[in-house]
């Protein structure tokens, strides 16, 4: 008996401290929590971002760069540079099936060719003005190459409006006078 009298003492005072102690005890619990994550620490993102930042700086600029440098290559080229590599474009057509393209495509070149290095209007005329108008002038780098020009045009002309077909070596013909034109009377070099 005496053991639960003081069962009941105790019961008794646990009961009464856990009155008094309730909110102390609940606070202490609410203070102590269990671990949570990684916290991420201001600012360690930073340098990373800098760093991959530059880096997509640094590649722009360099496109820029190899992009300005590859104008800059296409704007040195002279005239006739720029004639002889159209014509250069022209040789894929050099086949029996596309005559009439490498006709029409070595024309142009040529023609646009003269009036640039020449300014003698040749695109807007037939191939008969055109030579005409060589007779008349005073050009004398033009009237010296106008037998070579005249067989030329004629070429180009049969291909273009009359539906001639030339063999693969007519073509390299036609090439290679079109390419000795524009290697003779190309600007002369600047020392």
């Amino acid at each position: 008996m005496k053991v639960i009298v003081c069962i009941r003492r105790v019961a008794r005072g646990c009961a009464c401290s856990a009155l008094l102690l309730g909110p102390a005890l609940a606070e202490a619990e609410e203070d102590i929590r269990d671990i949570r994550g990684l916290k991420a620490v201001p600012g360690s993102w930073v340098l990373p971002a800098v760093l991959a930042g530059a880096i997509v700086v640094a590649l722009c600029a360099y496109l820029v760069w190899r992009r300005r440098h590859r104008e800059t290559r296409r704007r040195s080229l002279t005239l006739s540079e720029q004639v002889l590599e159209r014509l250069d474009n022209t040789r894929p057509l050099m086949r029996p099936a596309t005559a009439r393209e490498f006709g029409i495509a070595a024309s142009e070149v040529i023609r646009n060719y003269i009036e640039k290095r020449f300014d003698v209007i040749a695109t807007q005329r037939t191939t008969e003005e055109f030579l005409q108008t060589l007779l008349q002038s005073s050009n004398e780098t033009l009237a010296r190459h106008r037998s070579l020009l005249e067989e030329f045009l004629h070429e180009c002309d049969l291909v273009k409006f009359a539906g001639a077909s030339l063999a693969v070596t007519d073509m390299e013909s036609l090439f290679r006078s079109a390419r000795g034109f524009v290697l003779e009377t190309g600007e002369p070099p600047v020392a």
